[in-house]
């Protein structure tokens, strides 16, 4: 009877250890708190990958999404909804700043949705550049904002149809809500907005306040910290940085294989390609596909200029080459334009630049005549008017056929015959001077 008395108490130490008390359900639980911020594009993506997954090794049992963006590119706000939606840990996403845009998505893509005093969330209408996109991409994103808005309103016992209503206006300006927003109008709502008309679960003024809210007691809060490489590929696929790195890269190339120094140009240039190229496979845009083809594009325009005459086949293949392996590196075909572009017109001034003051390789005599003829070395201009030989005789020095030599006045003088043919040594007189240009005829004998 002793004996199972012992056993009894084990067992109830051990449940006093496992269950919680005092309603402290949440105590010592791990928190991963992940920041999203700046623009949303694929890097972002990325890091966002990272963190789930560490998240998951760590057992956590809530991720926190701190969401402070402008927005971004759609296709990487909808990879990062995917994400979201194929989380087994319970995902709340906490606007400290602004939820605009494709930041949007992402906060509705949460299992719930809080937001710090002063916030905003909305004006998610997407757009192609600075033009709105096509009636289909607005309809398609509309329908998408909408259901997640309303899946997470119905999982936490809010009004889905108004959700979904409410997600529709922040797409669609020809919408208008009565005493919400006008027509012609993209909605955004505050913080107070949000919570009262059930498009948020609540407004919380920090994170130890939302994380009580939920039940934490005392818990082990991670700040997920992303990695130096993570860092430098949201950086480098900045839609704002990419097209400075290609210039920089392309740009810095051409200088150093037209002029003469110690590397400064190339070494610039190597490492702008390093950051585009690799940012775009740390993120997973592309692959070693568009590092090996732009490389090929390098060598085919290197045995153009330096070892083949003229411009041919290897050159358009090279181009062609170096074309497409930069659109698979970008994020987008307007990106990729917009980056050809600029790095065009960046290689163009920085050639001008360097061949201006800087001292240039042989090879750019093959390209460009660089012989200056100059009295100094012997050379004399053609007299520009002849005007003084007309009606003066003379004598043929060599067959005109038309074109040949002929002495006038005791000078060598290039003549053109009137007639098709003169033979050498034949009596001439100059019967036109147009120019340069002197026509001469046979002098007949009277």
């Amino acid at each position: 009877m002793k004996q199972k008395g012992v056993i009894l108490l084990v067992l109830i130490a051990l449940l006093l250890t496992v269950l919680p008390v005092g309603g402290a359900w949440g105590r010592g639980e791990t928190v991963y708190v992940v920041p999203i911020e700046g623009t949303i594009e694929k890097g972002l993506t990325e890091m966002l990958r990272n963190a789930l997954q560490e998240a998951g090794d760590a057992g956590a049992s809530l991720i926190v999404l701190q969401i402070d963006t402008p927005g971004g590119f759609v296709d990487a706000a909808q990879n990062i909804e995917k994400l979201i939606q194929n989380q087994e840990i319970p995902v709340v996403a906490y606007v400290t700043g602004g939820a605009l845009s494709a930041g949007a998505l992402i906060a509705f893509s949460a299992d719930q949705l809080y937001m710090a005093p002063g916030t905003t969330i909305g004006a998610a209408e997407p757009r192609i550049g600075t033009e709105k996109a096509d009636e289909k991409t607005v309809s398609a994103w509309s329908a998408r904002l909408a259901a997640q808005a309303a899946r997470a309103a119905e999982e936490n016992g809010r009004d889905p149809e108004r959700a979904a209503e409410l997600a529709r206006a922040m797409v669609e300006s020809d919408l208008e809500i009565p005493g919400v927003v006008e027509k012609g109008k993209l909605l955004t709502l505050t913080d107070k907005q949000a919570y009262e008309w059930g498009l948020s679960d609540g407004i919380v003024s920090s994170l130890n306040d939302l994380l009580a809210q939920k039940g934490f007691e005392q818990p082990v809060m991670v700040s997920y910290q992303a990695s130096l490489a993570e860092r430098l590929a949201r950086w480098a696929t900045s839609p704002y940085v990419m097209p400075v790195l290609l210039m920089l890269g392309i740009g810095g190339l051409i200088v150093e294989v037209f002029t003469v120094g110690f590397g400064v140009p190339g070494t610039i240039g190597v490492a702008a390609l390093i950051l585009y190229f690799g940012g775009s496979y740390i993120t997973g845009m592309s692959g070693w596909e568009a590092i090996l083809l732009f490389l090929l594009g390098i060598i085919l325009l290197a045995v153009e200029v330096l070892l083949l005459p003229g411009f041919g086949a290897a050159g358009i293949a090279g181009i062609g080459a170096l074309v497409i392996s930069i659109i698979m590196a970008a994020p987008s075909l307007e990106q990729a334009v917009m980056s050809l572009v600029l790095s065009l017109l960046g290689t163009v001034a920085f050639l001008v630049l360097s061949i201006k003051f800087l001292p240039t390789r042989r090879v750019w005599q093959k390209l460009v005549l660089a012989v200056k003829q100059q009295n100094e070395s012997g050379y004399v201009a053609p007299e520009v008017s002849l005007q003084r030989l007309l009606g003066a005789e003379g004598v043929t020095l060599t067959v005109l056929r038309p074109a040949g030599t002929a002495e006038i006045n005791g000078e060598r003088v290039d003549v053109v015959a009137e007639g098709s043919y003169i033979s050498s040594q034949t009596p001439i007189k100059v019967v036109k001077v147009e120019g340069t240009r002197v026509v001469v005829r046979e002098k007949k004998e009277e």
